[in-house]
This record gives structure tokens, sequence and C-alpha cells, in this order.
């Protein structure tokens, strides 16, 4: 199996070159993605885990894809999840793993696709960083939670390079409009030899 779209994701540019990207790679995602030892979304859901042991608190997976961070979090205990992703060809994929309460698709030139408050937590596994979701996603799913709400994320190592997605994270820590609960560095991309921190955030 070839591992050319994983390759490329990480030189894309715009939304709209991403989306395409994406489209065209629902339906080998799982099995290159595999192959490559992808850990994060299992060591994300059992940070959440660590720190919200409730079955039945509504998730939203914020960039959910093809539903292997749903699994994952399904895995770890959970029993209420949404999932919410912009490529229809990922929400398919997704669907069919039958791990969602419901699936929501949304178009990329939407600044504020999630309705604030309208979830206390929200996951967003290997979603924003290079090749991704740009930086002010992060911020967007901050504003989106309730105070004491949960935000449970990953940056690879790509992302951690990058100044414009660290110093976002920074700013709300030093700023004290949120707390950190968990943070981990840990295997992302086995075979590709690539790492990810996963943090869980709780907005104060």
């Amino acid at each position: 199996m070839s591992n050319k779209y994983l390759k490329d994701v990480y030189e894309l540019g715009t939304a709209q070159e991403r989306q395409d990207h994406y489209k065209k790679w629902a339906s080998s995602y799982d099995d290159e993605i595999g192959e490559q030892g992808y850990e994060t979304p299992k060591r994300v859901a059992a940070a959440l885990w660590s720190q919200k042991p409730q079955p039945d608190v509504p998730i939203l997976d914020y960039g959910c894809g093809t539903g292997l961070s749903g699994k994952a979090l399904t895995v770890a205990g959970y029993r209420v999840i949404d999932g919410m992703d912009p490529t229809p060809e990922m929400l398919k994929e997704a669907e069919a793993k039958g791990v969602y309460r419901k699936l929501t698709g949304f178009e990329l030139t939407d600044p504020n696709p999630v309705e604030p408050g309208s979830y206390g937590v929200i996951t967003a596994i290997g979603v924003i960083g290079t090749g991704a979701a740009p930086p002010e996603t992060f911020d967007m799913l901050m504003h989106a939670l309730p105070k004491d709400g949960l935000l449970a994320f990953s940056f690879n190592d790509l992302t951690l390079a990058d100044r414009s997605y660290t110093t976002r994270l920074g700013d709300w820590l030093d700023m004290g409009h949120a707390r950190l609960l968990f943070r981990e560095n840990g295997p992302h991309l086995k075979g590709m030899d690539m790492k990810s921190d996963v943090y869980v955030l709780e907005k104060a």
C-alpha cells in the first residue's frame, strides 16, 4: 500500500486543497494510516477518560474523519459521541463504523461551525495542525466550550514546531483562560517515527 496520500498531506496549502485531498483519500485512509501505526486517537481518548470517566457525557468529535477517533473514544468507554467533518466522503466512512449518535457536515468557509455551549466536551484528534485545520480552529473550539468544558486534542511533531499553533495554546494558558489538565508526549505515527503531544484543557 502506497503512503502517497499521507506524505502529501503535510504539503497542502489552502483549505480547498486539503478538502480535495481528504475526499480522494477517504476510502484508503484507514488502511494507509493504520499501516503507519496511528497511535494518537487511543492516547487522546485515554487522556480524556483519565480526567472525565463518564460514559454518557456527550462528546463532539470535531474533524472526525473516517471515525478512527470515534472508535478510540468508544473503546475508552464513551457512549454518546457526535461527529463533525467537512468532507462527505470521510463522513460516509465514519457512519459505517456505527459508533456515532449523529454525524454532521459543515462548510470550510464557516468560521463558527460549532454552536457555543452545545457540548461540554470536544475532541480534535489529529485535527489541528500542519496539513489539517489552521491555528484559528483551536480558538474556535475553545470559544465554543462552556466554562469548565474540556478540549482533548493533539499536536504532532510538525505542529509543535510551528509557533502559529503553539502560541495559541500558550496564550490561553498564560492568560488564565484555560487550565492544562493533561499533557503527554508519545507515538503518533510509528512507521514514520513521528510523535505527538496529547492534551486535555479545561476552559476557565
